[in-house]
């Protein structure tokens, strides 16, 4: 009996080592596939958009990283002739990290393509981005370029906002004037709205301009983002929104398996 017992209770640790390790690979799996994803997609940016003798608008985050990876490639190989203009603090480490010409926009105040990531693209390439706090810089340079490429993995596509993205909208404002913001933001269009707290410090996020983050979890209805993204920015002391509307020319969603989908 005892020895039944014994042989029962080492088959139940086994089979909770199996499904521990299986867990572990599945994490691991997903994570590789991500960033797989992420990789495929800036590569066929980079490759099909920036050219020699252009200027480069380098976006933020995770995906933007393989961005600037793949230029300094092709910079090497093919001697191209590039300048960079960042879009944040993290964009201009890559660019100086990577050896690649730094520009800035008092010198270079057309772009010919930014490439940039996104929290989440709707089926009209409507944006929310500002995950990272690099949203008014983001726009400022989008905005100074003939196209805007998004590049992402597939979480970041749905079909509408707020399908798959659940952090809200980050609208940056200067720092006296958060607490009416938020009443009349909520007043006009409902939802919550969190001021964005820091991570490693006491208190709020601080954007690299001075300036704090309100994350806007609005309501599911049908909204017109563009009405929207335009009355959020006429409340005094809002300096910008994290609402693309109409500004991105075509996106890739790199795929788990390692392909890219276009949209349009």
């Amino acid at each position: 009996m005892q020895c039944t017992n014994l042989v029962q209770k080492l088959l139940r640790l086994q089979l909770f080592d199996n499904f521990i390790i299986c867990r572990r690979l599945a994490l691991s799996t997903r994570n590789m596939s991500l960033e797989q994803a992420k990789q495929v997609a800036a590569y066929r940016a980079v490759d099909e958009y920036v050219q020699n003798n252009s200027i480069f608008g380098v976006g933020s985050g995770s995906t933007v990283i393989y961005a600037v990876q793949r230029l300094a490639e092709r910079v090497e190989l093919e001697k191209l002739h590039v300048i960079c203009i960042p879009t944040s603090f993290q964009a201009k480490q890559l660019i100086i990290k990577h050896k690649l010409i730094l520009g800035e926009l008092e010198t270079n105040p057309e772009i010919d393509v930014t490439i940039d990531g996104a929290d989440e693209v709707d089926s009209n390439l409507t944006l929310i981005k500002g995950g990272g706090g690099c949203l008014l810089q983001e726009k400022i340079v989008a905005s100074c370029s003939k196209k805007l490429i998004v590049i992402a993995d597939y979480t970041k596509d749905s079909k509408k906002l707020g399908d798959r993205y659940k952090k809200g909208i980050p609208i940056e404002v200067i720092p006296m004037a958060y607490v009416p913001i938020k009443n009349k933001i909520i007043a006009m269009f409902g939802g919550e709205i969190k001021l964005r707290s820091a991570v490693a410090k006491a208190g709020p996020v601080v954007t690299d301009n001075g300036n704090f983050i309100l994350d806007w979890m609005f309501p599911t209805q049908e909204l017109d983002w563009e009405k929207v993204n335009n009355a959020i920015k006429m409340i005094p002391g809002v300096v910008e929104t994290g609402l693309f509307v109409k500004m991105c020319s075509k996106a890739y969603f790199g795929q788990p398996e390692g392909t890219v989908v276009e949209s349009p």
